[in-house]
């Protein structure tokens, strides 16, 4: 049997949701999920052993840091990722493509591969798309991306079909140099906000595509029904064996919609950051804790959540730890918010498997108080 493959559970008969499984050689991912971001191998502020509390099913690691330091090599000799993180279950890796579009003043794209200096010592690197699957080979992960080009929210339509046309050739060249089978290599669709670019980049990135798809370059600063509009293009044209994973995305708006559009797999580091900075993701909407109206409410920050900060404390105490400036509110509300993103995905799947994933998205809408997307 193979290592990696899909199973589709439920179709959802009034929309794209769908429920399955993809089988991964660290254990089943249960979709759709959501990924929490571990950037630098360690998802901030959050153990490992309160990530699987939380229920997280898969992590992301970023390549473009991780090569930085500590060095792929240095984590290669340490038994890969898994081991040298304490991680048993899956993790994906991204390619560095996104960081080489948030980090443009730092870098030369070319078609052979892309120079850039480094954030931490100002070295200077070149990444090619064979670098790139040497260095995701040697961090191990289950599953790695393809090294892409993003392009950028509001480029003209002839710079966004050269990154995209530049995307595809990069594929070609990162399929042919991975070996690995212990490795699924899932390639990533671009095209901007064009949808004759998506179709076309979907269309020539198919015969790659073996294992899963990645749906980049969105989430970049356009509006999101211009978001969710690419994706409803897109929908009738993906393979059914394999998830789809919408790279970058993760707030709760935009895991219904985009789970309502057929997407499968969802990372975003919005879970962390904000929870850092005082913002916790509720089954209400959200709640910015160091504002001055929460100083003496003693009441449980999500009375649907059963994670470690809403069983064992109050909003003004986690107002007093994050404008105290104590790390503990950080990670109290980092853990909640994945919390949160992991039951909300689960509720999710458990709407489609009642074929009950249209009355879910009002009843998410009319709690949370999020603007329902009409267009």
């Amino acid at each position: 049997m193979e290592k990696f493959y899909y199973e589709q559970i439920k179709q959802d008969s009034r929309t794209g949701a769908r429920v399955g499984i993809l089988h991964t050689p660290h254990g089943d991912i249960h979709t759709p999920t959501f990924m929490p971001v571990g950037t630098q191998a360690t998802v901030k502020g959050v153990l490992p052993r309160d990530l699987k509390e939380a229920q997280s099913q898969i992590i992301l690691a970023n390549t473009y840091h991780l090569y930085m330091r500590p060095g792929d090599e240095l984590v290669r000799d340490a038994g890969g990722l898994h081991k040298f993180m304490n991680w048993d279950r899956p993790i994906l890796t991204d390619s560095g493509g996104f960081q080489v579009f948030s980090l443009a003043e730092l870098n030369k794209i070319k078609d052979e591969g892309v120079w850039f200096n480094s954030h931490v010592d100002g070295s200077k690197h070149f990444i090619t798309p064979e670098k790139a699957i040497e260095i995701e080979n040697n961090l191990g992960a289950d599953i790695i991306m393809a090294f892409d080009q993003c392009s950028a929210y509001g480029w003209d339509y002839a710079d966004s079909k050269t990154a995209m046309e530049r995307t595809l050739k990069w594929l070609d060249r990162c399929y042919n140099h991975h070996k690995n089978p212990n490795q699924a290599l899932f390639p990533i669709v671009q095209g901007n906000v064009y949808k004759d670019l998506r179709l076309l980049s979907l269309k020539e990135t198919l015969p790659y595509a073996k294992y899963g798809i990645g749906i980049g370059g969105l989430s970049v600063g356009e509006p999101k029904n211009i978001m969710y509009d690419v994706l409803d293009e897109l929908l009738p044209h993906y393979p059914q064996n394999m998830p789809r994973y919408l790279m970058g995305v993760g707030s709760a708006d935009c895991l219904v919609e985009g789970v309502f559009r057929g997407i499968d797999m969802f990372d975003c580091v919005l879970a962390t950051r904000v929870g850092r900075n005082g913002t916790a993701l509720t089954s209400n909407g959200k709640i910015v804790v160091r504002n001055g109206k929460y100083k003496g409410d003693f009441t449980t920050l999500d009375p649907e959540c059963d994670c470690y900060a809403c069983k064992n404390y109050t909003k003004a105490y986690l107002r007093h730890m994050i404008n105290a400036g104590e790390m503990m509110g950080a990670m109290l509300l980092s853990l909640h918010n994945i919390t949160y993103l992991n039951k909300l995905m689960a509720d999710i799947r458990e709407a489609i498997m009642q074929d009950a994933f249209v009355e879910f998205r009002e009843e998410f809408y009319k709690k949370t108080g999020d603007t329902y997307p009409r267009f």
